[in-house]
């Protein structure tokens, strides 16, 4: 099993990107396709994590300023959750965060996911917002 954290690097891949994106992340919300892109696409710093070139998990860094960055739109293959890649993939996001002097992690994570988050060392601040006026999200944070 051969495990690789990258970004993706040809029309195949992004597709697969963002197409896992929208399977995870907003069709089970009843969102629309293409509901799963955003203007951060563009600037965002994107990590796909493969297993014997077959994608299982993504996240995009953005930066917020000179010491913060917040990880958006993690998400992990349906079929492979619970096998680690959520976490593989979160730490890559850190360590690319910890190279660039980043010094805090921040993400809105979903009422579902906030555990995974707090096992990782996250802090819940309490309720940020409610995406698409039906799921909880919690503002957490991270000292790097």
């Amino acid at each position: 099993m051969a495990l690789e954290i990258r970004r993706p690097i040809n029309e195949h891949e992004w597709n697969a990107y963002y197409s896992l994106r929208y399977e995870v992340l907003r069709a089970p919300l009843g969102q629309p396709l293409g509901s799963e892109r955003n203007e951060g696409d563009a600037t965002g710093i994107h990590f796909a994590l493969y297993e014997d070139d077959i994608l299982k998990a993504i996240a995009r860094l953005d930066l917020q300023d000179q010491q913060i960055a917040q990880v958006r739109f993690v998400a992990v293959d349906q079929e492979c959750q619970g096998k680690g890649f959520g976490l593989k993939i979160m730490q890559a996001t850190e360590v690319k965060a910890k190279e660039m002097g980043i010094q805090k992690m921040i993400l809105h994570a979903r009422d579902y996911a906030v555990e995974f988050y707090i096992k990782q060392g996250y802090q819940n601040l309490g309720a940020s917002y409610k995406l698409f006026d039906v799921l909880q999200h919690y503002l957490m944070e991270k000292n790097l």
